[in-house]
């Protein structure tokens, strides 16, 4: 049984302002169609002989990606919840102790969530090449031919062959400088390190529990005490917070003496940087990647995007990243694309949301949008899907005041629950138990004035939750 195993749990902080904690840029429409998690597991399923799925989310992104996997009409993955990001060996690893559980001689297919495949015929060729290899007892991984002398990608050296298609891992090789890549480029047996695999899944905890064996017991203790919550598997946080923090590459791919590489050329972009992405698209004449509106000038070689509704003008500029968001804008060199990360943790050092939260943040149920807040108020608009509602809440510091754009709402508050329709309007005094849910069938949309002392999203006490976060 082929299982894909699709890691999902990145931040993508290199792609700021796009890509952010609440939203990283798995679940984002960067290139082609849908996310490109929805590309991964689209991918998989023109494998021959392939199984259901596992996905493993971080807990702040279950209902992105099961929505997401409902868009795609997938129904069959299964989702375990890292309840704290701990690197991808045990991430790995909780996927190879869950497939176990479905067949005993289970091959993982390991993919990131957040990579580019432009090649998709040349990536399933190569999963078939590598099948053998890994019914053999090799962990296989696949290293991408280079075409350009790249240092933002991790290298792996070719050794003595494995049979007509495999080769053994004869070195790991860290990012390296500008004349090494050079030279890696000439020599011809070094691959981009993908970070993609395929090997048993009981080979793999094997090589763990050798090479890593606190963090093997410690995480077969955490899926044993998992418990299934509504389409999730939920691990328990408790003890997962216990294991090592490392990757599959430290942790047992650089120890063991199984490990084989396959080389492909499928198009292949991690999308770790603008300047990644502006490789892997489809760039204009001037050498321009433009989304959005855009207006560029004696522009040249950049890339330019913009949000809705929103135009961005440049004149007379080369090589540049241009970026707008409703409520940030990044401008960057394209050769310091890998630079955007110290931004995020400046951000971060001084307390700021944009690191994490979008001025749109998507909830279970929907969405809100924050227009407008200043001292004691802040207005939103809140659109509520069919069928959907907010958890039973109530507020310290707050009174809210909702005005009905269009749809209907059904409106609980205290011991009264009522309907509004369009341009009707409510008054949630401070203190108030309240739930608004969308009892129609299309989306429902209010307007939302918060007036109080604090306004901030931990002023929420949830005291009834259909999606489990009370």
């Amino acid at each position: 049984m082929l299982i894909p195993l699709i890691l999902s749990g990145g931040s993508g902080t290199r792609l700021w302002p796009v890509s952010r904690k609440n939203l990283p840029k798995q679940f984002l429409s960067l290139t082609g169609e849908g996310t490109l998690f929805q590309q991964t597991i689209t991918r998989t399923r023109k494998l021959p002989h392939v199984a259901a799925p596992i996905i493993v989310a971080s807990e702040d992104h279950r209902f992105l990606a099961a929505e997401q996997l409902l868009e795609l009409d997938i129904q069959d993955a299964t989702i375990v919840l890292e309840p704290i990001a701990r690197n991808t060996a045990p991430a790995i690893a909780l996927g190879a102790m869950h497939a176990l559980e479905r067949d005993p001689n289970a091959l993982l297919l390991v993919l990131p969530a957040d990579h580019l495949i432009g090649d998709t015929q040349s990536f399933t060729d190569a999963v078939q090449r590598a099948l053998p290899a890994a019914h053999q007892g090799w962990l296989v991984t696949f290293g991408i031919r280079p075409d350009r002398p790249e240092t933002g990608f991790g290298y792996i050296r070719r050794a003595e062959a494995i049979g007509s298609d495999a080769f053994h891992v004869g070195q790991f090789v860290e990012k390296p400088d500008l004349v090494t890549a050079e030279s890696y480029l000439a020599d011809r047996s070094y691959d981009w390190n993908s970070g993609m695999f395929l090997f048993k899944a009981s080979r793999y905890l094997d090589e763990l529990a050798e090479h890593a064996p606190e963090m093997y017991d410690t995480v077969r203790i955490a899926h044993a005490s998992a418990k299934i919550d509504l389409d999730f598997v939920r691990v328990d946080q408790a003890t997962f917070a216990k294991v090592p923090d490392n990757s599959i590459d430290y942790a047992v791919m650089e120890k063991t003496t199984r490990a084989a590489v396959v080389p492909v050329s499928c198009e292949w972009s991690d999308i770790g940087s603008w300047s990644a992405l502006w490789l892997a698209g489809m760039r204009d004449a001037e050498g321009n990647l433009r989304e959005g509106d855009t207006i560029a000038v004696s522009t040249h070689n950049s890339l330019l995007r913009s949000h809705d509704r929103h135009l961005l003008a440049t004149v007379g500029v080369d090589d540049l990243i241009v970026v707008t968001t409703p409520d940030a804008t990044l401008i960057a060199h394209r050769d310091a694309a890998q630079d955007v990360k110290r931004v995020v943790d400046e951000l971060k050092a001084s307390g700021r949301s944009e690191h994490s939260l979008h001025r749109v943040v998507r909830r279970p149920w929907g969405s809100y949008d924050s227009l407008e807040s200043a001292d004691r108020f802040q207005v939103k608009r809140i659109v509520v899907k069919p069928g959907a509602a907010l958890s039973l809440q109530k507020h310290h510091h707050r009174a809210e005041h909702w005005i009905v754009v269009s749809g209907t709402a059904e409106v609980t508050c205290d011991e009264n629950v009522f309907l509004l329709g369009e341009n009707q309007s409510t008054y949630i005094p401070l203190g108030s138990v309240h739930r608004l849910r969308n009892p129609g069938k299309v989306p429902l949309e209010i307007i939302e004035v918060q007036s109080g002392s604090y306004l901030g999203e931990d002023d929420i006490v949830r005291l009834e939750d259909v999606y489990g976060r009370s």
